[in-house]
Parts: structure tokens; C-alpha cells; sequence
């Protein structure tokens, strides 16, 4: 995704899976990352690359408003060439917005960072795990800001303390037998007993006692009801 380089500093349209096009100035490519500044709304958007359908250079004319972004964005890497990886790293306790899925993201705090999966503090949700392979993107919070204007102190230095596994697949294990949301509850069969997880699938038991099969692949986000 290197080839990306030469639209650096370019206004860029980007379109993400899903059909969601966003637009801005592309300020940073890595391997697996783009970085967008979309002008009008001040906000860098981290975007993996795996997501991303199409890109292309748009079309700016006299009359379009142009937006400089700042000179420092608002996560850094360490090294020459950002990677995703490496991005939540730099963003772990730091308040952002994720979108995974559907129409609407989540908001709070990275606290840890697994093999394929990371836990995020969420002041609506509590803990969530959500798998890296489905993330769309991640948008820091301007710093010294949270989430619903909520007071820092409210919130917990630690949330609750949940057993982790370094796989998403082991993580929802720890889960069996506990009431569970799927993907943010977007239908009434993500929601219930979670029964067992095998051979990457996992069988969940809903409200009406149907017993539903899933592919673990497509589980986005996985939290306690």
C-alpha cells in the first residue's frame, strides 16, 4: 500500500466497506494505515488498509474550502512507516471513537492489546472486546477531552478485571455461560446465552431459546449483557 505515498498532502475520497465514503487530506501511509484529515470536522481518521474498496484523488476547484491540517497529529508512531498495530498501541488509554460496524461507533478507551483483538472501555457498554480484523476506523478525541463530557474522575482507572486471552477465539471461551452481545446487539439473534465456543464458531442461545450458530470470523464485538 506504499503506492499510496504519492497522495500525500493530496484532498483523496476514500471508500471504506460498507459504501461509507469519506473525504479529507491524506497526512500519513503505512503499510497497513492511512491517515485522513477531514478539514471540516477537525479530525484525523485512522483507517486500515484492509477495509478501504477504492481511493482516489478528488476534485477541488476555486470554490471548494480547503482545510490545512495541524502539524502534529495525534498519534505519532515511533517509527518511519505507521502500521496498525502500532497506532493502538499509541492510542491505549487514550479516549478515541472505533467503527466496526453498522451505523454507529463506540466510544471510550483502549486498555489492553492482543494477538488479534483488543479490549476497549466503553462508559455505555463497560468492556468490550472487538477483533482488529473488522475495525473500519479509529479517531482519537482531541486531547484533555472525553466521551459524552464525562468527568475523567468517573470513570474507572481499571475496569472491571476480566480474564484475557491473547486470541479472540480464547477470549469468547471465557465467556460461556454468560449473557453476551454480539456486534452491539444489531439483531435479536446477537443477544443471549452464550453456550459454547468451538472450532471457531460459537452457539448462542436467544431470548426465544432458538439456538443460533455463528462463524467467530464474522463476530465483530463481543461484551457481557
Amino acid at each position: 500500500m506504499m503506492v499510496f505515498k504519492e497522495l500525500l498532502g493530496k484532498n483523496i475520497e476514500i471508500e471504506i466497506s460498507g459504501g461509507n465514503f469519506y473525504s479529507g487530506i491524506l497526512v500519513d501511509s503505512g503499510l497497513d494505515i492511512l491517515v485522513l484529515y477531514v478539514g471540516r470536522s477537525d479530525r484525523f481518521f485512522y483507517i486500515p488498509t484492509v477495509h478501504i474498496q477504492r481511493v482516489k484523488e478528488a476534485k477541488v476547484d476555486q470554490n471548494s474550502v480547503v482545510y490545512e491540517p495541524p502539524l502534529e497529529k495525534p498519534l505519532e508512531s515511533e517509527s518511519q512507516t505507521i502500521s496498525f498495530r502500532g497506532i493502538l498501541t499509541n492510542a491505549k488509554g487514550r479516549f478515541v471513537e472505533v467503527y466496526v460496524t453498522g451505523n454507529k461507533s463506540i466510544h471510550g478507551y483502549l486498555t489492553s492489546i492482543m494477538n488479534n483483538h483488543f479490549v476497549f472501555y466503553s462508559p455505555i457498554y463497560k468492556t468490550v472486546f472487538i477483533s482488529m480484523d473488522h475495525v473500519k476506523w479509529l479517531i482519537p478525541y482531541p486531547e484533555h477531552s472525553s466521551p459524552y463530557s464525562i468527568n475523567n474522575q468517573t470513570l474507572p482507572a481499571a475496569p472491571a478485571s476480566i480474564p484475557l486471552a491473547r486470541s479472540f477465539e480464547d477470549q469468547c471461551k471465557k465467556l460461556e455461560n454468560q449473557l453476551v452481545v454480539i456486534d452491539g446487539g444489531d439483531s435479536s439473534e446477537k443477544i443471549g446465552l452464550l453456550q459454547k465456543v468451538w472450532n471457531n464458531q460459537l452457539t448462542l442461545i436467544t431470548a426465544e431459546r432458538d439456538i443460533v450458530y455463528r462463524n467467530l470470523e464474522h463476530v465483530k464485538t463481543i461484551h457481557f449483557a
